[in-house]
């Protein structure tokens, strides 16, 4: 929406990373089977420029796991609104640590530890 728009009329970069938070957010909590937070967010590049109206997807991947924790890499691709021409406008990495029921971090998983 256009209140997510920065002086230049393009998307604001903190819009794409709160939609990647989600998308990632998302991942740590299916595969984690259970409440993930984020605790950090590094490595983001914005490769590419996303106007209003555009739709967005986000991909991710597990890139490591820790003992509480899991490192997801996330990649958002925008493909204008009236076409199929698609640009990566944003990437960036972010750590989840997964919580118990008392908001305790608890450990990942068999699968991926």
């Amino acid at each position: 929406m256009p209140a997510d728009t920065n002086p230049y009329g393009g998307v604001f970069g903190g819009w794409l990373m709160s939609q990647m938070a989600l998308g990632a957010g998302s991942l740590a909590s299916r595969e984690g089977q259970g409440k993930a937070v984020v605790v950090s967010a590094t490595d983001f590049a914005f490769p590419g420029a996303m106007k209003v109206g555009d739709e967005l997807s986000v991909y991710c991947d597990i890139a490591a796991t820790g003992n509480t924790s899991m490192t997801i890499n996330a990649e958002a691709i925008s493909r204008e609104r009236n076409g199929v021409a698609e640009t990566k406008v944003a990437q960036g990495t972010f750590k989840f640590v997964l919580l118990d029921e008392n908001n305790r971090p608890r450990a990942v998983g068999q699968r991926w530890a």
